[in-house]
């Protein structure tokens, strides 16, 4: 996968983020990138499998699977002892998509140490509601529309349709709900704004909170979803969480 690791000055180890991007990718975060970097953390960004020119074909299961080889890459002895980090400090830091991917692998990785969302997507758990209101066939087709729209050149090896019917596939077992009850143990930085997002991701905090999950913190912005005019609010709500998160 086509990466680079931000690494911080100092002999380290350094605690790790992992800085997971959207759909398709066009925000990249990497100001969060230099402001977490200077702050003391080494910071993994890649492109998924078939996106913004990695080799291969573009799929939510496919980026799942990168997000573990990603945390893999970090527990390498060899490069853990190159990039000057601590492999058993390792945090996840999504956007939108982004975040729909740090949910699924901090529930199937509970090593990773903490979970930040910003404007986290349950695109699975949008299909589902879409299909218990419609037709499977009419929800896909919605769906499909919804990702086109958000542009797909950067995509290869996929199709609106192949992408929207894998996330009715998955309607169930990749919704946030049904992830809280293995993410409630560690700490959670939920981060909203006006996007139309915001009820979902609210949604994911209830079930935690009802699980005990007590290391949950929320913040709302009043922007748009890449936080055009708050970026240097969402830098400082995010270097906060990671002054509390294990180091």
């Amino acid at each position: 996968m086509n990466a680079l690791v931000y690494v911080a000055a100092g002999a380290g180890p350094h605690p790790v983020v992992v800085l997971l991007h959207g759909f398709p990718g066009n925000e990249r975060n990497l100001d969060l990138a230099q402001d977490m970097r200077r702050a003391g953390w080494d910071v993994l960004y890649f492109n998924y499998r078939g996106a913004w020119g990695t080799p291969g074909d573009f799929s939510f299961s496919h980026a799942i699977e990168d997000v573990a080889a990603a945390l893999a890459y970090l527990r390498e002895p060899e490069n853990a002892k190159r990039l000057r980090l601590d492999p058993s400090r390792i945090v996840l830091v999504g956007h939108s998509m982004g975040g729909m991917l740090a949910v699924q692998a901090a529930a199937a990785d509970p090593a990773i140490q903490g979970v930040a969302l910003i404007s986290a997507a349950d695109m699975a758990g949008r299909a589902g509601q879409l299909q218990e209101r419609d037709s499977r066939a009419n929800a896909i087709s919605k769906t499909a529309s919804a990702l086109a729209a958000e542009g797909m050149a950067p995509l290869s090896g996929c199709t609106p349709v192949s992408l929207a019917t894998e996330l009715s596939d998955h309607a169930v077992d990749w919704a946030f709900p049904s992830k809280a009850g293995a993410v409630k143990d560690r700490p959670v930085l939920v981060i909203t704004s006006d996007d139309g997002l915001a009820p979902s991701n609210d949604a994911f905090v209830t079930a935690l909170r009802k699980m005990g999950d007590t290391k949950v913190s929320t913040l709302h912005l009043p922007t748009d979803h890449a936080y055009s005019d708050k970026r240097t609010e969402l830098s400082q709500a995010l270097l906060k969480w990671l002054a509390t998160a294990p180091r």
